[in-house]
């Protein structure tokens, strides 16, 4: 798609963007995400990448704007946010610093870096729920409903989650990126920034650390999974049980299975074997889940 950056009705500009709007400037496509079409633009020696979601997801750009300016200027690693607006087809449309490319490859040291943003997410100061300007720009939504769509078509699951959430209480009182894996974070220089906050929201840091061990686990090895959750073992505030750490890894299994019953998620070599392996070593769950 071509897109010119003057066309664009512009709700919120960085002023410098602005002065530079007018120079000539080049399109480099990216990779698209499942929500939204991706772009780097280049203007001389300066880099951005503008975000299109002219797919089926409309998030709420305006707010997702807002939690990236908030988070930026809180030193958490996210990428600038510049502007947002409308494109001539009314797709909205979100501009930011360029920050890398995704992680390809694994260590150790990678893994260390990955844990501590996370866990940095998870120590932004929220309000109290329901006061606050919080929450004109962090979303809060009916957790079983958000992460796990049509689950009551499907009496295995559900029977099983609602036992799962009983034993923990969810908790909503933390901000939680929602879908952390190596797709959502860029490295530069041994830097790393987080992207994608569509799923941004007040949430249960035990939920979001779980579903992002588990995609390590069953995308890149058991190996990498286990150094992975040490990481965040190690950490002063880390303070679950092994029983929580076992049902939040059980509650994430089961929307991957869920995910993969009710449409598409990414598969791989051995990607099933270890999904099976986690629903027959894990109490909670069952081989005839899969």
């Amino acid at each position: 798609m071509t897109i010119q950056l003057s066309q664009v009705n512009w709700v919120e500009l960085d002023e410098r963007i602005q002065q530079v709007m007018e120079q000539e400037y080049q399109i480099i496509p990216l990779s698209p995400g499942l929500e939204a079409t991706v772009m780097k633009i280049e203007m001389g020696d300066q880099r951005y990448v503008l975000k299109v979601w002219n797919k089926d997801s409309k998030p709420d750009i305006a707010k997702q704007y807002r939690l990236l300016s908030k988070l930026y200027q809180s030193g958490i690693r996210v990428s600038k946010p510049y502007g947002w607006g409308l494109d001539e087809q009314e797709n909205q449309v979100l501009l930011t610093s360029y920050d890398g490319e995704r992680i390809t490859q694994l260590t150790q040291t990678k893994l260390t870096h990955l844990a501590e943003r996370l866990m940095e997410v998870h120590r932004y100061p929220v309000n109290e729920v329901g006061t606050g300007e919080d929450e004109e720009y962090i979303f809060r939504y009916d957790f079983v409903q958000y992460f796990f769509p049509q689950i009551e078509l499907h009496d295995d699951i559900n029977d099983l989650l609602a036992n799962l959430i009983q034993q923990v209480q969810i908790r909503q009182d933390r901000l939680i990126h929602g879908d952390y894996n190596l797709g959502n974070i860029l490295e530069m220089d041994d830097h790393y920034t987080i992207i994608d906050w569509t799923n941004g929201q007040y949430g249960d840091p035990r939920y979001d650390m779980a579903w992002s061990v588990f995609l390590i686990t069953v995308y890149n090895g058991e190996s990498y999974g286990e150094m992975y959750r040490a990481e965040f073992a190690r950490s002063a505030s880390y303070t679950y049980t092994l029983e929580e750490e076992q049902v939040f890894e059980a509650v994430a299994c089961l929307r991957w299975i869920l995910l993969k019953r009710v449409g598409d998620v990414p598969m791989g070599p051995d990607v099933m074997e270890r999904v099976h392996s986690m629903a027959v070593h894990n109490p909670y769950l069952n081989e005839h889940l899969l």
